[in-house]
């Protein structure tokens, strides 16, 4: 038997390793390996360790296909996100990862590229390949619910995080949005600046609506009207560096432009960046800003912008937490539960008054 066994090691050193090999090797029964390699009790404790150093030899590992049949599941969750190169998104799937390959979980990411067709097709890909569940944050330019509402329904898990699908009953995670951009937009008015424009994603998403009721009430606590000149949709929400260009564009050649700009997103909070360096401005004399951004550039541009900072990792952290529960739960889930994260304001001196 030793010889047989040292063939084996020898010629199954580099090939998928079977329980068929590991009994064959030990002059063993099948069924004797395979409740000797699931601890049974029916098996002496001097049997379970020679198959289990077999086992090691051998190099053997349990086959997730197999498993994932036996258990009818596949150990794999789905995440959809617009980009994984848009830094807020990139430290929520960083937080994803954290919790899910901790639980003995693979990640599937897609990239809908805030398209709502490849927002349909990359749910669709996903299910058919079997997930557990799916992290979704919806495409700039999902408007219909109907693909996400259908899988939920027939009972894939679902949990929505950062842009929600409303009337979808499900756990969702979402940020402050509201206080994140009312304490930006008060942070200019202190430091004496009262015609502030807000640059905006697309006004599909649960984001925008909420960021832009911020901006719009921070103005009127502080007796400030809403000049509705002052507010510009980006639909693509930076993705598409010309609309940036072109709202500022358009801001800053009104008869009455504004003195300082709110952006409401990461990539927006980048393109005004870029598009105020194409026109010769500086900040914050010849314009103020003060944005929602996750990317190491906002605490190394010159000078350092003051901006609402995400807690996109923790998040990612919580949104798997949840979606978990739901895969494991043994029971039909039926209360659930909506989380808001608080985001940091963090001043430097973007949005300083002016020198």
């Amino acid at each position: 038997m030793n010889a047989e066994f040292e063939n084996v090691c020898h010629t199954m050193k580099f090939e998928a390793v079977t329980i068929k090999d590991i009994a064959k090797a030990l002059g063993l029964s099948t069924s004797t390996v395979s409740r000797a390699l699931r601890d049974s009790y029916e098996i002496s404790p001097e049997t379970k360790k020679l198959v289990l150093e077999c086992a090691e030899k051998l190099n053997y590992r349990p086959n997730p296909v197999a498993l994932s049949l036996k258990e009818r599941k596949t150990r794999s969750i789905g995440v959809v996100v617009c980009e994984i190169a848009n830094s807020f998104f990139s430290q929520i799937i960083n937080g994803i990862e954290s919790v899910a390959y901790d639980r003995g979980y693979n990640v599937i990411i897609s990239q809908s590229h805030e398209s709502y067709d490849r927002e349909v097709v990359d749910l669709q890909f996903l299910s058919s390949r079997g997930v557990d569940g799916v992290l979704v944050s919806v495409s700039t330019e999902t408007s219909d619910y109907e693909h996400i509402s259908n899988l939920h329904s027939k009972g894939l898990p679902i949990v929505l995080f950062d842009r929600i699908a409303p009337g979808i009953n499900t756990h969702t995670i979402i940020i402050d949005n509201f206080k994140g951009s009312y304490e930006a937009t008060e942070h200019l008015i202190h430091n004496g600046y009262k015609k502030i424009a807000a640059l905006c994603p697309s006004e599909f998403l649960s984001i925008s609506s909420e960021r832009l009721a911020g901006y719009k009430e921070a103005l009127g606590a502080n007796d400030l009207k809403v000049n509705n000149d002052y507010i510009k949709h980006c639909f693509y929400g930076g993705m598409v560096f010309s609309e940036i260009e072109e709202a500022i564009n358009q801001l800053m050649t009104l008869k009455d432009p504004p003195e300082a700009i709110v952006t409401l997103s990461d990539k927006l909070t980048l393109g005004a960046l870029k598009t105020f360096k194409r026109r010769g401005l500086k900040i914050p004399d010849d314009i103020a800003l003060v944005g929602f951004s996750n990317a190491d550039i906002a605490e190394i541009t010159d000078p350092a912008l003051t901006f609402v900072r995400q807690p996109a990792f923790e998040m990612g952290k919580a949104a798997t937490e949840l979606l978990l529960q739901l895969i494991e739960s043994k029971r039909p889930v039926t209360e659930f539960e909506k989380r808001i994260l608080s985001p940091e304001f963090i001043v430097m001196e973007s949005g300083n008054s002016r020198s």
